[in-house]
């Protein structure tokens, strides 16, 4: 598995490298991590005072001071990375790097705003999944679990975005420990608040509660039946449950009652602000949730 890890040296970035670390199942298998550092420019006028020779030392210097200590505390996991620095706008050139080394994971840490807040005020986060349909872990906050069997909720609405992450959890099952429980979620409509007039103008329900009943059941076997197909076949066992009402909403209160690891969600991949205004799921759950986000891109 290929992970571009890129660091800051904040606390957020350090809680994403506690996190790859205790990847011990991962450690054990033939991973490749990258650990990137991006500087912003210098602006030209004082570059040009400095010197060509002294600004190369003082960029160098600024990047050791995030990526050393966190290839020391990878080394002492046992697991041996590469480093990269670069210079530019860190969306940009993380959403590149990703996009060139055909990674299989970008893993970042994130203040933990929420995702209308931090993309206003431009967020590295947000500019990356803008720019980029490579998969990503967002960690929010700056602790996260270190236990290498992870707490997996897999949110799927019967399209080929939640089949697309169902699919990268088998394709890359060592991320998520020896033996993850696993969950998927479906969350069905609450057609129990709709009304429609009657002849009479007078609002009534269209269905009857066992209607209601009826047609959600249908919706979450409709959605989670090609899973357990997939989930089966890759000898994977999994809970099901099936939540009512909006689902940014749902899945966040879900995620945060059963202290999931770890959200796993396919996304149409519109860039972050795109995503926003149309109120995407995926935008709803990281503005009201602080647990870990794993978005799998779509076109």
């Amino acid at each position: 598995m290929k992970i571009l890890l890129p660091v800051d040296g904040s606390d957020y970035s350090r809680s994403a490298v506690d996190f790859v670390a205790s990847r011990s199942t991962l450690i054990g298998t033939e991973s490749d991590v990258q650990v990137m550092n991006v500087q912003l420019a210098v602006p030209v006028r004082a570059a040009r005072v400095v010197g060509k020779a002294a600004l190369s030392e003082y960029y160098a210097e600024e990047s050791d001071k995030a990526l050393k200590p966190a290839l020391r505390r990878l080394a002492t996991a046992g697991l041996q990375a590469s480093e990269r620095a670069v210079v530019g706008s860190p969306g940009e050139e993380i959403a590149s790097a990703a996009t060139a080394g055909k990674v299989d994971l970008i893993i970042m840490g994130s203040h933990g705003r929420s995702a209308l807040r931090g993309l206003l005020v431009g967020s590295v986060t947000n500019d990356v999944l803008a720019r980029s349909r490579t998969p990503m872990l967002v960690l929010r906050g700056r602790n996260t679990t270190t236990a290498d069997t992870l707490k997996v909720g897999i949110a799927v609405d019967g399209s080929k975005y939640g089949l697309a992450a169902v699919k990268y959890v088998l394709r890359h099952a060592a991320l998520f420990g020896a033996k993850p429980d696993i969950t998927v979620i479906h969350v069905a409509s609450d057609l129990a608040g709709a009304m429609m007039p009657d002849m009479s103008g007078i609002a009534l329900p269209p269905f009857s509660d066992a209607e209601v009943r009826a047609l959600q059941k249908k919706s979450f076997e409709s959605a989670v039946a090609p899973v357990r197909r997939l989930l089966a076949k890759g000898s994977i066992s999994a809970s099901e449950v099936c939540l009512v009402g909006n689902p940014g909403d749902e899945l966040s209160a879900y995620a945060k009652k059963k202290k999931l690891d770890v959200l796993v969600m396919g996304s149409h991949g519109y860039g972050a602000f795109k995503a926003a205004v149309m109120g995407s799921v995926a935008t709803r759950v990281m503005a009201r949730s602080t647990v870990p986000l794993l978005l799998i891109r779509q076109a």
